[in-house]
């Protein structure tokens, strides 16, 4: 039993999701920075309130329920998407992305594996 924990904790993906999770929890002060201290005074300016917490109240015995929050948190979460999109994952697709006049090399399994599949079309035995 402890040989398959061993295993299972030594497996790649599994030191890969907590490198992920250490990661993610220093790249949340740049986002939370980049959210609280750029974009949302930017909201601010544009629509003249940086969130949306009292747009509409609603009072129930007493109570009272502000499902402007909700408003506030979707927006927050859009601008944050469409922040790590266009300024990390843009930019890490154009670097990982293949040059144009980079053309594959092929190995000499591949170039075997093409000619038996060739020969396999034609009805042809080896």
């Amino acid at each position: 039993m402890l040989k398959g924990f061993k295993d299972f904790i030594a497996r790649g993906n599994v030191m890969d999701l907590a490198v992920g999770v250490i990661i993610a929890g220093a790249f949340s002060a740049i986002v939370t920075a980049l959210n609280e201290q750029i974009l949302m005074p930017l909201i601010g300016a544009i629509f003249g309130k940086p969130n949306f917490d009292m747009i509409w109240t609603i009072d129930l015995n007493g109570a009272k329920i502000y499902p402007g929050t909700l408003v506030t948190a979707s927006v927050n979460f859009l601008i944050i998407a469409a922040a790590l999109y266009f300024f990390v994952v843009v930019p890490m697709n154009k670097l990982t992305q293949p040059k144009e006049d980079e053309s594959p090399v092929k190995t000499d399994e591949a170039i075997l594996l093409e000619e038996i599949r060739d020969l396999l079309k034609t009805g042809r035995e080896l």
